[in-house]
């Protein structure tokens, strides 16, 4: 079979040690013919935690590693549109009030845990507790990373023997993806208690979080059940849950290995070790490789993760606007893009918005205008000699003090965040900004102290994006790492969140988008390019989805073995 590659489109949308792979070929079924009953998949990076609502747990790998064992709402398809989970709900959710916002969920009377205890409300009372941020429901915040959206409600409530669920908003609370509550997955509250835990007492919720956070989920309400032995930085065996509600998976056993030796993997997939992977890194080596393997399918497009330069406005070199405003000016973003990226994806183009995709409904360009990552070296001279800098020879003075170097920072072993460096680092010679380049082994400790001039990382999405402006730029969000202070940004995420709809918070977040570029706070490169890749002669039914973290596993339960 001939090696078959798709450039993709972009959907809508707004970081252990490798192990030796322990999967052999998929077995023939019984009339001999081949099949993938057992089908081994790469996720390339461990876990911390079993559970997702926790700083340990919150990552796509873990999510992937859970994914068809907790049961969700709803899920974002590859278009980036709301499904929702009709295995799960016998309803289509919709607001029954405005204000305050108030919605239900029916429960399918026949939807069961594999113990045979029901999916029922208090399993998403467990999820709004474990993410209130309110002390007299969880003690230390049960350990939360936290969503803007569950901090908003009043209630959660169970009628119709906990078959029907009404979650009631705060008074003059709104929020646009109301929607999206629990779609990461629910916890089985029975279980919980039945280890002692009383759920309702904080003391109790926080008990079981960390129980959950440090145990695998030993039952499903979902396709697929976990084995015993699952360990996050090694192999997680998933098999199908003979008792789920909906139809059953084709697939029986679903192997999730974890190993970062990417040249390993096509390899792997050519001596039948795996049969698939969707990274969430880039390479060019192991593209290469795909290029020239047969009977594999793989594709590129934008992922749901995007690439930029943030500036520490607590530096007091450049608290200086028009130092900030120059260095972005001298950037060139589409060189680094095409150099990062383009030789393998000709499509990728510069990001010119920090908070929707270029092909998002909701994109509006508000850094070109501002000359932004236009590598305009003698623009952004200009801009620096109006300020009243010099360019002596190779060196940016002020008042005839030379200015200071700065440290770009990225993660250590990052090969695409490497290549940026470099090129930002040449770019900005031209203007005289001398650029030390430096890496780190924690990421997010290096952001969290500051530690750091300009600094190379990425933000993950999804379609929703309501919370991301106050999540980034906000001047109390922990994550607002360069601590930028505008009070008119911190107006317009507010705003952005506080609203009925996505057009409504769109409008706001643009418009806080547009301020933070202003400021020269966040300078956008790319929407980071992202594979994935299958074996051809075993399965069929694989696509990749980039508006969710499962990426191609979203739809596992309906791939299908090669006969």
């Amino acid at each position: 079979m001939e090696n078959r590659r798709k450039l993709l489109g972009a959907a809508a949308v707004g970081v252990s040690a490798a192990l030796v792979l322990g999967a052999c070929s998929p077995p023939a079924d019984d009339d001999g013919a081949g099949g993938a009953s057992s089908v081994s998949w790469i996720v390339n990076q461990a876990g911390g935690g079993w559970n997702h609502n926790t700083p340990e747990g919150g990552s796509v790998y873990v999510i992937q590693m859970l994914h068809g064992v907790l049961p969700v709402p709803g899920h974002w398809d590859p278009s980036g549109e709301w499904q929702w989970n009709t295995d799960l709900l016998v309803n289509t959710p919709e607001l029954i009030n405005e204000d305050p916002m108030v919605w239900e969920y029916e429960i399918n009377p026949d939807a069961n845990w594999s113990d045979g205890e029901p999916i029922d409300a208090d399993d998403f009372i467990w999820t709004w507790k474990m993410n209130s941020g309110n002390e007299e429901l969880c003690a230390d915040n049960c350990n939360s990373r936290g969503t803007l959206l569950t901090a908003q409600f009043e209630s959660v409530e169970g009628s119709e023997d906990g078959k029907t669920v009404t979650v009631t908003m705060k008074d003059g609370e709104k929020f646009p993806e109301w929607f999206t509550f629990a779609a990461d997955g629910l916890y089985p509250a029975h279980l919980a208690e039945a280890e002692g835990f009383d759920l309702d007492t904080p003391e109790g919720m926080l008990e079981s979080s960390n129980w959950f956070n440090e145990n695998p989920i030993p039952i499903s309400g979902g396709h697929y059940l976990i084995e015993e032995g699952a360990a996050l930085d090694g192999r997680v065996v998933k098999t199908v849950n003979e008792d789920y509600y909906g139809d059953l998976p084709n697939i029986e056993e679903i192997i999730l290995e974890v190993n970062t030796e990417e040249g390993s993997w096509v390899p792997a997939l050519s001596n039948g070790e795996i049969q698939g992977a969707a990274p969430a890194s880039w390479s060019d080596d192991v593209i290469t490789q795909l290029e020239d393997a047969q009977g594999v399918e793989f594709g590129i497009e934008p992922g749901g993760s995007w690439e930029h330069v943030d500036i520490n406005m607590d530096n007091e070199t450049l608290s200086d606007k028009a130092l900030r405003q120059a260095i972005f000016m001298a950037i060139d973003v589409e060189n680094i893009a095409t150099r990062t990226y383009g030789e393998k994806f000709p499509e990728i183009e510069p990001r010119t918005n920090h908070i929707f995709d270029n092909n998002s409904e909701f994109h509006e360009d508000v850094v070109t205008e501002l000359g932004q990552g236009s590598g305009d070296s003698e623009a952004a001279l200009e801009v620096l000699e109006d300020a009243g800098y010099e360019l002596d020879g190779e060196t940016l003075t002020l008042d005839g003090d030379e200015v200071a170097p700065l440290r770009l920072r990225y993660t250590a072993g990052h090969v695409a965040r490497e290549i940026i460096a470099e090129l930002i680092q040449s770019d900005l010679a031209k203007i005289g900004v001398t650029i030390e380049i430096e890496t780190t082994d924690d990421l997010g400790g290096t952001l969290s102290e500051q530690d750091y001039d300009l600094m190379i990382y990425g933000w993950s999405g999804t379609p929703a994006f309501a919370s991301s402006p106050s999540q980034f730029w906000r001047s109390d969000s922990g994550s607002n790492y360069g601590n930028l202070n505008n009070s008119e940004v911190d107006e317009l995420v507010d705003k952005a969140m506080n609203v009925a709809t996505p057009e409504e918070s769109a409008v706001f977040a643009n418009e806080a988008a547009a301020l933070v570029a202003e400021e020269a706070y966040v300078l956008p490169i790319v929407s980071t390019p992202v594979f994935y890749f299958y074996d051809t002669n075993y399965l069929s039914g694989v696509t990749d989805n980039n508006s969710q973290s499962r990426r191609a596993l979203w739809n596992q339960h309906e791939w299908s073995a090669v006969e």
